[in-house]
């Protein structure tokens, strides 16, 4: 039967290790992005024997559901899954936690297989174990550096947007380092982590007597879904001001005010150049264009928050590196398929950050009482839209030799094109860094290597 082994060592304990995996997230929080993983049901309470959990995974065209249960558990010690309906013929999964001493020990990761026909058990395909390898060692990494944080004190927080790229990311961070997460929702509430509220009408429901620390607000309408015609550029204004003044407006009625409002913005704030001439901080005026009003109103609405006495953090957020959505997922089929390239000549600057760097910012601002007002999002290294487009076309194994002309651009997208992906800001990071916010993946190629289980060559 073939069998799949890796393991790791944590700088926790056995205890906390076993500990972090049994709370809410945690399964989502070790589903790499580049996997397409829902999480249909979870029945039970987290890793105890008995609780089962279905699962839906993507494989290109085709979906396999899962059920598997988990079995011998242990505490500090070992539990398992296993199967019970899905595409292998059999699975077992064993997760042990090995005390080494001094607040340190070995997590290790066994699996056992059978694949589902005689033909596939004989064959035993060396492209699942490389699949293997990619996932768990995108699960360890995450599971080391989850571990060496600092979980902040117990607290609640509401999030808008949770259904997004970036709330999907965001929320098992918050859930595994001790947050008790609520989502705010525009259908019928379905559970009590849920809270309706209807932006169009400035409601939120609150429950009675509800108290929460933070507010994170990421809702808004996606700026980069076709051409901005009158009326798309007005639900793109209009979702983020009707949103923010809800929220805000609605804190009076809390029985306590929250501690710190975090409202979403954009590196747009900065306007747009064809060359970046100059690098904009915090502190740099706001520029032109569509995109510019937009984040300079919106954090206008999102500012109101002070005068309740409130900490309020504006997210001015570059390009965030997910092939789960956003901007690499639209460019990484062409460039997999080695039809990638520049856009236009390439000189414009290209403000991005993984996704990884992007939660963790998020939870570093949570965590900072001395972080206040607008907090630039974006990795340190500055680079040209080429200079990206070469460096994910190394990371893939693929050319990068097919430019897009800057007319065929603006053919497609007008004034998006223009704004989005024709200009840009080169964007430096000042005030994460100033309060000692340290990146995960500084560059590039790091995190794209990250989030699309590349390793580097020589590496395993």
């Amino acid at each position: 039967m073939p069998t799949f082994h890796r393991s790791t060592e944590l700088e926790c304990s056995a205890a906390a290790a076993m500990a972090w995996h049994q709370r809410p997230g945690a399964l989502q929080r070790l589903c790499p992005p580049w996997e397409r993983v829902e999480v249909l049901h979870n029945a039970g309470t987290g890793i105890a024997d008995g609780t089962r959990v279905n699962l839906r995974q993507h494989w290109g065209p085709l979906a396999f559901d899962w059920e598997v249960e988990h079995w011998g558990f242990e505490p500090d010690r070992r539990f398992c899954d296993r199967q019970l309906q899905g595409p292998f013929a059999r699975w077992e999964h064993e997760h042990r936690f090995e005390p080494l001493g001094e607040g340190r020990c070995r997590l290790v990761d066994t699996i056992q297989y059978e694949l589902p026909t005689k033909i596939l058990r004989g064959w035993s395909p060396s492209f699942l174990q490389e699949r293997l390898e990619r996932l768990f060692a995108y699960r360890h990494r995450v599971t080391q550096a989850d571990l060496k944080l600092t979980p902040p004190p117990p607290g609640r927080v509401v999030i808008s947007g949770a259904s997004g790229l970036l709330g999907r990311s965001l929320v098992p961070l918050l859930q595994t380092q001790g947050w008790a997460v609520d989502r705010l929702v525009r259908r019928p509430v379905q559970h009590d982590r849920e809270i309706y509220w209807d932006p169009h009408r400035g409601t939120v429901e609150w429950p009675e007597d509800y108290r929460c620390d933070a507010v994170i607000h990421l809702a808004g309408a996606n700026i980069a879904d076709g051409r901005w015609t009158p009326r798309r550029r007005e639900a793109i204004l209009g979702s983020r001001i009707e949103g923010t003044r809800t929220l805000v407006g609605g804190f009076d009625r809390l029985a306590v005010a929250p501690r710190v409002f975090v409202s979403g913005s954009a590196v747009g704030y900065y306007g747009a150049t064809a060359t970046g001439e100059s690098v904009m901080t915090e502190e740099s005026p706001a520029g032109r264009g569509f995109l510019a009003q937009v984040c300079h109103e919106w954090e206008g609405e999102a500012a109101v928050a002070r005068q309740l006495g409130i900490r309020t953090v504006m997210l001015r957020t570059g390009a965030v590196l997910s092939p789960a959505g956003g901007a690499l997922a639209k460019m990484l089929p062409a460039f997999q398929a080695g039809l990638g390239g520049r856009l236009g000549t390439g000189q414009q600057p290209f403000a991005w950050i993984g996704i990884e760097d992007w939660v963790q910012a998020v939870r570093h601002v949570l965590a900072s009482p001395d972080v206040d007002g607008p907090v630039n999002v974006t990795a340190p290294q500055i680079l040209t839209q080429a200079e990206f487009a070469a460096t994910m076309a190394a990371v893939l194994r693929r050319p990068a030799l097919l430019p897009v002309p800057a007319f065929t651009l603006k053919l497609l997208f007008g004034r998006m094109a223009e704004e989005v992906l024709l200009t840009g800001a080169a964007v430096e990071p000042r005030r994460l860094t100033e309060t000692g916010f340290r990146f995960q993946h500084p560059t590039a190629e790091a995190a794209l290597r990250h989030v699309l289980g590349r390793p580097a060559p020589g590496r395993p």
